[in-house]
């Protein structure tokens, strides 16, 4: 599996792509694909995100969200990328 993940996140990526027009779809997709565990996570992930964005503190988002300061620290360090994923995408979202 090791040898063949990076195609296989492709592909994913790839059939996101081709069913995001039909939120309905997608919604199913991503909940089946995840466990609730993960798809929780990546919920809570986002908002952290999208607080960095607006400028809050870290030790504030992790009290309002009940998480540990170095779980938000990790969204700092991804925002912190100028072309990286989160930036492009809440850029994209403006």
């Amino acid at each position: 599996m090791k040898n063949n993940s990076e195609q296989y996140k492709k592909e994913v990526i790839e059939v996101i792509h081709k069913i995001a027009k039909d939120r309905e779809l997608l919604g199913d997709f991503i909940k089946d694909i995840l466990t609730p565990r993960e798809f929780e996570n990546i919920g809570v992930r986002w908002q952290i995100v999208k607080r960095l964005a607006k400028g809050e503190y870290h030790q504030s988002i992790a009290e309002d969200l009940h998480l540990g300061v170095a779980t938000v620290t990790r969204g700092s360090r991804e925002m912190r990328k100028k072309e990286g994923g989160f930036r492009r995408t809440l850029k994209s979202l403006r």
